[in-house]
């Protein structure tokens, strides 16, 4: 069995360099950039919401033993639809936002944010730009999210996104647009950006952290507990600013502090 194992693994790895080398000789870096982006944030984040919020149509008495907040505080429909046109209109905005910066890439000499080269990152690369990544982004998203809720910018640009006391997976990205752009959009795809990161490194890192944020903001507790985590966070405003909880740890914020009028 373990021959087997062994043999399955070692075709499978020259047939996907094999692969992604013909991806890359067929098409130009910022059209494999995009359209992969793309892709893994259909599959990554739209998919998993999707699923979440069926649960109460296809598996309502699952659905029900694992919410987290009762049915009086749950979305109506009509919050849920205003939340749909919101996030497709931030995913618009990310994507034009995204042409954008590869034409002007392109036009500075610069073929993709992230590199887009035939060979395959290695194992060690692609564990070390992950981590990093990871603790990059939790920085940027802590303070970032922190300063939002400083009064002046909570009123004018983060209170959209606590109009769901009881989050729902899209909810995540359901945000004033500055907000989208630089709380949601940058922390996740600046790190890799600055570490050189493959996008083979990248995509996987993006994947992980979008169908994080919506698993959070699912508004079940069956899978994370960083989703009871953050649903206080909609409930009570002011602790669990973090994704991984690491800085709420060392800032003392993963404990209900004093209510400061928002």
């Amino acid at each position: 069995m373990d021959l087997l194992h062994h043999s399955v693994g070692a075709d499978l790895l020259p047939k996907a360099t094999a692969f992604w080398s013909e991806i890359v000789q067929s098409y130009s870096p910022q059209r494999i950039e995009f359209v992969g982006t793309l892709l893994v944030q259909l599959f990554a984040f739209w998919l998993p919401s999707m699923i979440y919020l069926s649960l109460d149509i296809i598996a309502p008495s699952f659905s029900q033993k694992h919410k987290i907040q009762p049915a009086p505080k749950q979305p109506t429909r009509r919050d849920i639809l205003q939340c749909f046109l919101v996030v497709s209109q931030n995913q618009i905005l990310s994507s034009v936002l995204h042409i954008a910066l590869l034409a002007i890439s392109s036009k500075v000499g610069s073929t993709s944010a992230y590199r887009v080269e035939a060979s395959l990152p290695g194992a060690g690369e692609f564990i070390r730009d992950f981590l990093i990544s990871l603790l990059l982004r939790e920085a940027m998203f802590y303070y970032g999210h922190r300063l939002l809720h400083v009064p002046y910018l909570y009123r004018r640009i983060h209170k959209k996104h606590h109009k769901f006391t009881a989050p729902i997976a899209l909810a995540a990205q359901f945000a004033h647009p500055i907000e989208q752009i630089f709380a949601n959009a940058l922390p996740i795809s600046l790190p890799p950006q600055l570490l050189g990161s493959h996008v083979l490194t990248f995509w996987p890192y993006l994947a992980w952290e979008l169908f994080n944020t919506a698993t959070v903001h699912s508004g079940y507790d069956f899978l994370s507990s960083k989703a009871k985590m953050h649903d206080l966070h909609h409930e009570k405003f002011n602790l669990n600013y973090g994704s991984l909880g690491l800085l709420d740890w060392v800032h003392g914020t993963n404990k209900l502090g004093k209510r400061h009028s928002e």
